[in-house]
């Protein structure tokens, strides 16, 4: 006697549409510029010597990396001093911002989110997916919250066989 299954993937008939933050992780290198390591007696930086490190240093190592500038400690730093760096280094990396990397991280999420066709979630029910292998900052899902509330028909959290719900469309 033979016995045939039938599995039925209930999350597949569910009209679910699963969106993954991870698939906007923009690729390159992460650097953070530090210029704590230019100031003198790690409290102020010298002009004189600032501009001799700018004029020698080898900016092409940056060469397609997303670069946050900051100092790390507590100094008073000019703020030319930051411009100056951000007109070396903008030819060669892809991304210059002041900041810390959980900035840096957050503002390339934003500028990948912005690309996102939320039209194409009008009236759907939508899973944007947890957990992962890329770490995804928490302002991605907070961003992706924020363009589909009002556009989808609902927003879940999880994946699609286990969600938390976020927003449901009253209309």
């Amino acid at each position: 006697m033979e016995i045939q299954e039938n599995i039925i993937n209930k999350v597949a008939q569910s009209g679910l549409i699963s969106l993954d933050p991870a698939d906007f992780y923009p690729v390159g290198d992460r650097v953070f510029f530090d210029i704590r390591d230019n100031l003198f007696q790690g409290l102020i930086l010298r002009e004189k010597d600032f501009r001799e490190f700018i004029k020698e240093h080898n900016w092409e190592n940056y060469t397609g990396k997303h670069v946050a500038i900051g100092c790390s400690v507590d100094a008073i730093v000019p703020t030319w001093a930051y411009m100056l760096l951000a007109s070396r280094l903008t030819p060669f990396a892809s991304t210059v911002i002041f900041g810390d990397l959980a900035l840096l991280e957050t503002i390339l999420f934003e500028r990948e989110l912005n690309k996102l066709d939320i039209e194409k979630y009008r009236d759907e029910r939508v899973v944007v997916k947890g957990c992962g292998e890329i770490p995804v900052p928490d302002s991605a899902y907070i961003n992706i919250t924020a363009k589909l509330t009002g556009v989808a028909k609902s927003i879940m959290y999880g994946e699609p066989c286990s969600t938390v719900p976020i927003y449901k469309n009253k209309s």
